[in-house]
């Protein structure tokens, strides 16, 4: 299920999730849906995202989660730039090689100078695409509104292209 990265040299236009976050698309993370109320997507757990016992890495569900709530407090923020400043995970119940996953973050408090946002993590059912048990939840604080350096001018216009409003 997973892609090669697109590549300079390439004539395939990189996807979605590429431009908004190369992390998640290095995993094989696909973002669904992108508002300042929900940011999700799924993920085919391969390998590569397992440690050694071929369970799904703990940073792996971390980097998801802050990745999910970094975009949906980003959007949230007028597309101003945010940082985040605490991610707490909690691991419940594993999942390995070969489950698929949903992930959905979804804001516990906005205001214009700090957002906290809720992550959780399921295994689904892969003949129904149903959630089945949730084996993370996390929560990010973020600061937003800090001023855009130049170099990351046009980091807005993908999210509009991409979130919707």
């Amino acid at each position: 299920m997973s892609q090669l990265p697109h590549s300079a040299g390439s004539s395939e236009s990189p996807s979605k999730t590429e431009l908004l976050d190369a992390p998640l698309h290095t995993i094989g993370f696909k973002v669904d849906k992108l508002s300042p109320e929900k940011v999700s997507g799924h993920l085919l757990i391969t390998t590569e995202c397992c440690q050694p016992f071929n369970k799904l890495h703990g940073g792996v569900s971390a980097l998801i989660a802050e990745a999910l709530a970094s975009m949906g407090a980003y959007v949230a923020s007028g597309y101003k730039r945010i940082a985040g400043i605490h991610l707490s995970i909690h691991h419940l119940k594993s999942a390995q090689a070969g489950d698929y996953i949903y992930a959905e973050a979804t804001p516990a408090t906005r205001s214009k100078s700090v957002q906290v946002w809720d992550v959780r993590i399921w295994k689904l059912d892969p003949s129904t695409s149903e959630k089945q048990e949730m084996i993370s939840s996390g929560r990010l604080t973020a600061v937003s509104n800090l001023p855009t350096p130049e170099s990351a001018k046009g980091v807005a216009q993908i999210y509009q292209k991409y979130s919707k409003l």
